[in-house]
């Protein structure tokens, strides 16, 4: 197994005197506001850098003002918790705001055409969300592809109709290509590598990028990130789009798993499959196993493949 690098963390340690109460809310909300994650009661990390580091001091000099005491450490994980479990605490934050965003864009969605001072409150709050998100939570793609269709319906104009399909890609376009997405693959990203390898070519490479500074080569071909080629599109999730546009139309198989990473990936309630809640603790337990990204999809792809199986002798038995 490849070893990750470790993190420096920045640990804030904070005592607060029980007056004036309004302190204890105002360092919580700087904290919150900081994207800071608490590993214990009174001890909030960061990861370590410049920005970060300036920020806390900041609110330590307050803290001292209002009578409390501040400790400031930049450390590492070495017990207890591992620098992947408060990575997790990270994604877990972000992806909590990035469902509220996207739920929001839903029911907007449900109600009519949006105002532009909707979309501008939302994109705010994306434009929030994304600025503390350290560690490239997954749940950030499915916040733009719904704020997206918003836009797009905002903009329609009230003759044009909403169902309109990007065009497929012929096979030669994709084979001998460089496949890059964001680092940490969750579902939909090991989704997607796994049908790649498997459908669309067999001897596709592999790039893992932090997709805020990633500039695109021009041999590559990005999938599940911001700007890409192949990413949420409407309602459908990255592998959907893959699949609609570069993978095999005649498989049944193929669009029983489609649903199973919708369902799991957007979580919309728009397919109702009992085998979703099976394989996202599988990808799940995956993920908690390894940092690795090409082991990740590795062992992911034997899980999807066994699906495959499963759906297509069901398929056949019918």
């Amino acid at each position: 197994m490849t070893e990750s690098k470790a993190q420096d963390w920045l640990v804030l340690l904070h005592q607060l005197p029980t007056k004036p109460p309004y302190l204890r809310v105002k360092v919580w909300r700087r904290l919150q506001a900081l994207g800071a994650v608490a590993i214990k009661n009174a001890a909030h990390v960061l990861p370590s850098g410049t920005t970060n580091e300036a920020a806390l001091r900041t609110l330590i000099a307050e803290i001292v003002a209002g009578g409390g005491e501040a400790v400031l450490l930049e450390a590492r994980l070495l017990g207890g918790q591992s620098d992947a479990d408060v990575r997790a605490l990270f994604d877990g934050a972000r992806d909590a705001d990035y469902e509220d965003i996207a739920a929001s864009a839903r029911r907007l969605l449900e109600t009519g055409p949006s105002s532009a001072t909707d979309l501008a409150r939302l994109h705010k709050r994306l434009d929030e969300a994304t600025a503390l998100d350290f560690f490239g939570a997954h749940g950030r793609q499915a916040a733009e592809a719904a704020l997206d269709n918003l836009e797009r319906l905002h903009h329609a104009h009230p003759d044009v109709g909403r169902d309109g399909e990007a065009p497929s890609v012929s096979q030669s376009e994709l084979r001998g290509r460089t496949w890059v997405t964001r680092s940490g693959v969750h579902v939909d990203r090991i989704a997607c590598a796994w049908l790649i390898r498997r459908f669309i070519d067999r001897d596709a490479s592999f790039r893992f990028v932090d997709s805020r500074s990633h500039v695109p080569e021009p041999d590559e071909l990005r999938f599940d990130m911001a700007d890409a080629e192949f990413t949420h599109e409407g309602d459908r999730c990255s592998f959907e789009t893959l699949l609609l546009r570069a993978g095999p139309a005649d498989d049944p198989a193929l669009l029983a798993i489609a649903e199973l990473i919708h369902e799991l990936d957007i979580g919309d309630g728009k397919f109702d499959r009992p085998e979703a809640s099976g394989l996202g603790a599988m990808l799940a337990g995956i993920c908690a196993s390894t940092d690795d990204d090409m082991q990740r999809i590795a062992r992911g792809s034997e899980t999807l493949d066994q699906f495959h199986a499963f759906f297509r002798s069901r398929t056949a038995s019918r």
